[in-house]
């Protein structure tokens, strides 16, 4: 099984380049939460080992990897809100908070390797998209890995709030428990309205 490595980034260096980002994002598929997006430079001498796909990984390896991160890396998070989603769509919303963690990093970074087919529209630094790039690249699944531990915990903490929907096993996704409790529980402001099954409930309460 192969797993992310330095290539694409040392592809950059030989271009001439000094820092490359890897940007990822998690949270496209939930019913509620926001989306949060990572972007990571490594430091090339100081690489954590286990970086992965960060759905390769458990909570707790994840969570000791982010540390890490944060302690040896230049790392940005950032989130697009259910406001946002809703307003755009959710790949414009996830798009934004890619461009969003990138304008905060510390490194004048000069190339962006981005997870996925498209290339965020409001990016002004050179990019290239890479499918399955959080499986490929170091730097990807270092931002995968950040972006996962943080919409995961800020779930947690939603469920605190909001308890019934299962937010701290499912992270707001459509599981069976989660479609369950909402139409036990109703919708609360955490919901994507946009989304059909938190359309059609409220749909189906107004008539």
């Amino acid at each position: 099984m192969t797993k992310p490595d330095f290539s694409l980034e040392e592809a950059a260096f030989g271009r001439g380049v000094t820092f490359v980002a890897g940007v990822d994002e998690v949270g496209r598929g939930p019913l509620a939460g926001p989306v949060t997006a990572a972007a990571v430079v490594l430091d090339p001498a100081n690489v954590p080992e286990g970086l992965n796909d960060s759905k390769k990984l458990t909570a707790k390896r994840r969570e000791a990897l982010t540390a890490e991160l944060l302690q040896v890396a230049d790392v940005c998070i950032a989130h697009a809100s259910v406001a946002e989603i809703d307003e755009h769509n959710i790949l414009r919303a996830s798009h934004i908070a890619m461009e969003r963690a990138v304008a905060g990093l510390t490194h004048r970074v000069e190339h962006l390797l981005i997870d996925g087919n498209l290339i965020p529209m409001g990016l002004t630094i050179p990019a290239e998209a890479v499918i399955k790039g959080d499986a490929k690249s170091l730097s990807i699944a270092a931002a995968s890995i950040v972006a996962k531990t943080t919409r995961d915990a800020i779930m947690m903490d939603l469920a605190q709030q909001f308890p019934g929907y299962g937010w701290e096993t499912n992270a707001g996704y459509p599981s069976k428990s989660h479609k369950a409790a909402l139409l036990e529980l109703g919708v609360t402001p955490h919901h994507r309205r946009s989304f059909k099954p938190v359309h059609n409930i409220l749909y189906q309460a107004k008539n």
